[in-house]
């Protein structure tokens, strides 16, 4: 389905199956939401589960401007919502910015969500410096991400490179990582493949956290909200903002999955969706 939103951008939303109640999925920075059709198959048999592709990722559109701040990425949330479910309220599962941006909906449209369930989600104890991802004012991550080769020969030389052990995709099961390629990337004429995100695009959305987003935004969410980390990485920031989430949350509760980090949901999707049902189904 694609959808207008504001700026210009057209959405693509991706219907990822199922029957009975409506789950969305809000994908982290970098991904897309046909990547997490892994965590849909274990979802499915009791939700309509669909995905959607944000502004500059997937097979979105960006803005004119280039302007990705997450405030965007809310407006383009509102403008799926409003095509999907006027006035119902679904259950939505957010990743990293995914789960930031679904608080920021949350926070606008208190009734929007009956359950929220959030893996890592970018929500900072204060206001960031603009441009940053860690309250200290650095954007390690944006620099990063202009350094990411953005085309290879074909798409499975770009498979391969990204299941080697130097890359961090490397730790995504299998098929994850095939879906990141399939839909992530873009076959062109000559059987090239190029990121989708571009490295540009990546770069800005990083730029783009916490400037709207932090804990005082959803002291006031009423949701039955789970937040949960891996154990493997919680020195780095997302790691460590999970529970001051949690906490600011009135209805938020914690849960840690020691063996896995920042990928969780592609690492062991399974689990993650087992996570989800038991928690709507316990509250």
């Amino acid at each position: 389905m694609r959808i207008a939103s504001s700026d210009g951008v057209e959405l693509v939303v991706h219907d990822l199956g199922g029957d009975g109640p409506l789950l969305l999925i809000s994908h982290a920075t970098g991904f897309c939401g046909a990547m997490y059709q892994v965590v849909a198959d274990r979802l499915k048999h009791r939700y309509h589960v669909v995905a959607v592709d944000y502004r500059g990722h997937g097979d979105s559109t960006t803005p004119d401007y280039g302007n990705l701040g997450w405030d965007g990425m809310a407006r383009d949330l509102g403008h799926v919502l409003d095509a999907l479910a006027p006035g119902a309220p679904i259950v939505g599962f957010g990743h990293s910015m995914g789960g930031a941006v679904l608080l920021l909906v949350a926070a606008q449209r208190p009734t929007a969500f009956s359950h929220l369930y959030l893996y890592e989600p970018i929500v900072p104890p204060a206001p960031m410096p603009v441009g940053a991802t860690d309250v200290a004012g650095n954007n390690m991550m944006a620099a990063s991400a202009r350094r990411r080769r953005p085309s290879f020969p074909t798409k499975a030389e770009a498979l391969w490179r990204y299941a080697s052990p130097r890359s961090p995709l490397s730790v995504l099961r299998s098929d994850a990582l095939l879906a990141y390629v399939d839909h992530g990337m873009a076959a062109q004429a000559d059987g090239s493949a190029t990121l989708k995100c571009t490295p540009e695009n990546e770069a800005r959305t990083f730029e783009g956290a916490g400037r709207h987003i932090h804990a005082d935004v959803i002291r006031g969410i009423n949701v039955p909200t789970l937040v949960a980390r891996g154990g493997q990485e919680i020195h780095l920031p997302p790691g460590q903002f999970a529970p001051v989430a949690a906490a600011a949350l009135p209805a938020g509760e914690f849960v840690e999955y020691p063996t896995l980090g920042h990928f969780g949901p592609f690492q062991d999707p399974l689990l993650i969706a087992d996570g989800v049902l038991h928690f709507v189904d316990t509250h």
